[in-house]
């Protein structure tokens, strides 16, 4: 049976190969060419043609905008920001294309520096989750490096056939024949998206994605939605590891920590399968649980303590001192 963590790498997988492969099948794009959306081979307009006629009224026109406009951005973002309002982030964890390549350069850094980004102050601790020892081998970088370039350009040349008719921008790729316009975006985009791999992959899904964003802010008014929950009462448990949930977070953040600190959480679950390794020997289990309903409840309830001023718990006291004490190791 897939583990959690490898039936999400087959998700991302399967939307990383879907992304690439929707508008050569014509699945779904933005042909400029055509002046319309493409959904699944057909020519999917707003119906406005026989009103520019004159064969229909503007009532008829109307309600092709809505039938044709409207009403497809209602269902596909309502239903977005549904899910994202009961389970967060799930796209971004476990769909994303962007966050695949996020997670594919962390891994690739990591083993090449000993950190997931160039910004971490200190490198990771050696010793794994699973009681291994990783020792940073800078050979990685030959990999890490065309790695980056190479989804930089796959990226570029994705998203212009959203807009371009495949078979004309592969097809001159192949032959060498770009026009101008195709090279200047290709080339431009493939070095806007090599500097935000290498430098600011993170900051973009923090703060420069607007489907992120939107899911961020519609799951922190939930407080009852889906989140990674902390048994407090267990900290001590917490002294055998070396925050192997915090090292484990492509986002960085604090596993830990209270909800409006885990405001881009994307759900991804590496702390939660990073403390089951750790705890995999305790018959209480991990600490780190996925909640939702009234057990969500409990982690707001320690942000809204925590922002009224009150003398935190006994329990939390024990995980300040167990952190500060990984933090020197």
């Amino acid at each position: 049976m897939l583990q959690l963590q490898d039936k999400r790498l087959l998700f991302r997988l399967m939307f990383f190969v879907l992304f690439v492969l929707a508008p050569i099948l014509d699945l779904f794009r933005i042909d400029l060419t055509l002046g319309h959306l493409v959904f699944f081979g057909l020519d999917w307009t707003l119906g406005l043609d026989p009103f520019l006629r004159g064969e229909t009224g503007v009532g008829h026109a109307a309600l092709n905008l809505f039938l044709r406009g409207l009403l497809p951005i209602l269902l596909v973002g309502g239903g977005l920001l549904w899910l994202a309002w009961k389970y967060g982030r799930l796209y971004c964890g476990w769909l994303c294309p962007h966050f695949s390549v996020v997670e594919f350069i962390n891994g690739l850094m990591w083993r090449a520096s000993g950190k997931p980004t160039l910004w971490e102050h200190k490198s990771l601790p050696e010793r794994q989750p699973d009681g291994s020892r990783h020792r940073p081998d800078p050979r990685y970088w030959l990999l890490t490096v065309p790695a980056i370039l190479a989804f930089s350009f796959l990226w570029a040349v994705v998203l212009l056939t959203y807009l371009l008719p495949p078979v004309e921008i592969y097809g001159n790729l192949w032959h060498g024949e770009l026009t101008r316009n195709q090279f200047v975006f290709i080339t431009a985009a493939t070095i806007a998206f090599t500097l935000e791999f290498t430098l600011a992959r993170h900051l973009f899904c923090r703060y420069g994605c607007a489907v992120g964003l939107f899911q961020s802010l519609v799951w922190m008014v939930n407080r009852r939605a889906m989140v990674v929950g902390f048994d407090a009462e267990r900290a001590r448990a917490c002294a055998s590891c070396n925050a192997a949930c915090d090292n484990a977070c492509p986002m960085r953040l604090k596993p830990r920590s209270i909800k409006r600190k885990m405001f881009t959480c994307t759900q991804c679950a590496q702390c939660v399968s990073a403390c089951n390794e750790v705890q995999r020997d305790n018959p209480e289990g991990s600490l780190l649980h996925w909640v939702q309903g009234e057990e969500a409840l409990a982690v707001s309830d320690r942000e809204s303590r925590h922002e009224r001023g009150c003398r935190p718990a006994r329990s939390d006291n024990i995980l300040k001192t167990i952190e500060l004490v990984a933090e020197q190791q």
